[in-house]
């Protein structure tokens, strides 16, 4: 069954030029800078998890070195023991590899420690590192800000012997943490700020979840980066957008140290940012923190592995980076674009299931007692090769509550009394009757049938205006299923007030117990997505076996927006 509204040839067709990188690298190439040679890298921090975000830079990354016949190393910058985990470490190879790139050797900044120790104490001698014995809170406010001049600190101009004795002692443990901590002599009046004698080294005694507690003394991100770069051999550094004005310090840390390779280039590109979504850690945690999702991989929430777990498809969130392409504007797409690729993919992919999520009873009054018939229906009518399956039928079925009415409006077409519709690859039936409870809620619909209809054809050529899905009562299995809505109501989350949760949607998951589908759903394997017919796309949970997530529905949200644009 195809979406309504949408088929598989309804993808996004992706626009030309979209990558400027690309084009900045192949220009290096002709040009013959670095001789040629393409190197990326992915530097991931090891302090949570990859989000929707990291996938469009992991597609670049890796995208550009696999395109130009280069390499891209996966790098932990796990330069803050307080942080960081090997947890956290295993999850990022495990998301990098089922998205689609597995990467033989994971490298470390930490790998680099005592390199990059010993290029700041090069940095001392040649007078471009001091040692200053001020506080964060201090040092953050001599440094002025746009407009306003920086204010040098009284440690500036220690000589070159008092800063290496007493940044020895810094790495040998002698000082508190926050005591002391080692920066750049740079510029302190520099119009860009991150020039203003920024911080390199920090006392920090957290236990490395590698080093362990072999340093006191730890990089900071912009010291570590570049040098990690350099000492990698990597040839563009490629990196989101709020790092442009860190970009002349990554030049100027590079250009007074004996590099092994060629200086890098820092390139800076958009990140991605999607409607209703968040992918802030901080924000992530908390709601992980306060109970509002069941844990990092919970459906709603935009992580890796919480995709994942509702049953997107790696190679969807690829096209859908592809087609956003790579630019130097930031902007914030509509998620419904995104699940119109996720759409597509699955329409193409998925094998089709029967499944009823609110259940009512019909009996077909006239069926042969204790007869049970096999009818045929396709896995799959987008793809021939994925075959037929028989489903079992009886006289008494499951169909969904919404699909009977006892006073139906003038253009419903599903069942009611005297009404004739087709149930899915089986026959045509007409409402006789329904029973009703003590407060008038219908509970069982009856119905005859046409034997004469067997596969849903009627050979007097009559027509119905109604295909309904159904599973047989006997032979149904019990499911539960969770229903998704948008987790944040607004558009841009906090756009209002300023606080994204304050835009929490409450009904943002329902969950469907004692649901009734097909048999064929029990041998269903862990995060397989299935459509259920009529219904949308389904995944099944990775570790409980009758527990489907709602991936997309049939509608093509996306092709309505265009519509409407």
């Amino acid at each position: 069954m195809t979406s309504p509204g949408s088929t598989a040839s309804d993808a996004p067709t992706p626009p030309s030029a979209a990558n400027f990188v690309r084009d900045l690298v192949r220009a290096d190439n002709e040009q013959g800078t670095f001789g040629g040679r393409v190197q990326t890298r992915f530097p991931p921090e090891p302090n949570g998890y990859l989000h929707i975000g990291h996938a469009k830079a992991i597609h670049v990354d890796f995208g550009i070195a696999e395109e130009f016949g280069g390499v891209c190393n996966l790098r932990f910058d796990d330069t803050n023991p307080d942080t960081e985990d090997t947890e956290y470490v295993d999850a990022i190879v495990d998301d990098l590899a089922w998205i689609g790139y597995t990467v033989p050797t994971v490298l470390y900044a930490s790998d680099y420690f005592q390199q990059i120790y010993e290029w700041a104490e090069l940095l001392i001698t040649k007078g471009l590192a001091y040692v200053d014995d001020q506080d964060s809170e201090t040092i953050s406010a001599q440094r002025g800000g746009y407009g306003k001049p920086g204010v040098e600190s009284p440690f500036r101009d220690r000589t070159v012997e008092e800063n290496l004795d007493l940044f020895r002692r810094m790495r040998a443990g002698e000082f508190d943490d926050g005591a002391r901590v080692l920066r750049a002599k740079a510029d302190m009046q520099h119009e860009n700020m991150q020039l203003r004698d920024p911080v390199m080294y920090r006392i920090r005694r957290g236990h490395h979840h590698r080093t362990h507690d072999a340093w006191v003394v730890y990089p900071t991100y912009d010291w570590a980066h570049g040098q990690s770069d350099a000492i990698e051999g990597v040839t563009h550094s490629l990196c989101s957008l709020e790092f442009d004005s860190h970009r002349p310090l990554y030049d100027w840390y590079l250009e007074h140290l004996p590099l092994p390779f060629d200086q890098p280039r820092q390139i800076e590109f958009a990140r991605l940012e999607l409607t209703h979504t968040v992918t802030s850690k901080r924000r992530l945690a908390k709601l992980v923190a306060d109970g509002v999702v069941d844990g990092w991989d919970d459906p709603r929430l935009p992580t890796i592995r919480a995709l994942r777990r509702r049953g997107y498809p790696s190679a969807a969130i690829k096209d859908f980076c592809t087609f956003i392409g790579v630019g130097k504007t930031n902007s914030r797409h509509q998620i419904e674009l995104l699940e119109s690729f996720v759409r597509n993919e699955l329409n193409r992919t998925a094998l089709r299931r029967m499944a009823v999520l609110r259940p009512l009873k019909l009996v077909i009054t006239n069926w042969p007692e204790g007869q049970v018939e096999h009818v045929t229906i396709p896995n799959n009518p987008e793809n021939a090769d994925d075959g037929v399956r028989e489903v079992a039928m009886s006289g008494e079925l499951w169909i969904e509550q919404e699909d009977f009415m006892v006073d139906a409006p003038p253009k419903y077409f599903r069942l009611t009394p005297g009404r004739e519709v087709r149930l899915r690859g089986a026959y045509f039936v007409t409402c006789t009757g329904f029973s009703t409870d003590a407060d008038g809620n219908v509970v069982e619909v009856q119905c005859t049938y046409d034997p004469e209809t067997r596969g849903g054809n009627a050979p007097d050529g009559r027509k119905v205006k109604s295909t309904m899905h159904w599973v047989s009562a006997a032979h149904s299995l019990d499911a539960t299923v969770a229903l998704y809505e948008r987790l944040f109501t607004a558009e841009v989350p906090g756009d209002a007030t300023g606080e994204p949760f304050d835009d929490l949607n409450p009904a943002s998951r329902e969950l469907l117990e004692h649901c009734k589908v097909e048999a064929a759903l029990g041998d269903a394997a862990p995060g397989q997505v299935v459509q259920f017919e009529r219904l949308g796309y389904f995944a099944r949970d990775p570790r409980e076996q009758l527990l489907f997530h709602r991936t997309v529905g049939l509608r093509d949200e996306w092709a309505n927006i265009q519509k409407r644009s």
